[in-house]
């Protein structure tokens, strides 16, 4: 039989600037045959500008880990507070993350 090598546990520091994180309503995705580019930005009402407030680069095989990190987190939440509304399908960007009442 054959034994498996005992796994090193993985310890991650969270500062303290990014464990107050940062708000985004909006994703720019982009790729290349290498990376997959995840730019994060805030789309704010009445301004025809955003920016950018982080960028995330991730190798297409993580990015994939990822993603099905995501559909399983997303399937706990939802199992444990109900589903997410997906809202109007046909809003413009413009109402991304903003209702208009």
């Amino acid at each position: 039989m054959e034994q498996k090598p005992p796994q090193q546990q993985l310890k991650i520091e969270l500062r303290e600037p990014e464990a107050e994180g940062v708000y985004a309503n909006i994703a720019l995705i982009t790729h290349s045959p290498s990376e997959f580019i995840i730019d994060f930005a805030r789309l704010l009402p009445g301004l025809q500008k955003s920016r950018v407030q982080t960028r995330v680069i991730m190798a297409p095989r993580n990015l994939k880990h990822f993603l099905k990190a995501l559909e399983e987190n997303i399937k706990r939440y939802e199992d444990r507070f109900g589903e997410i509304p997906e809202g109007d399908p046909t809003a413009s960007t413009k109402d991304i993350g903003f209702h208009r009442q």
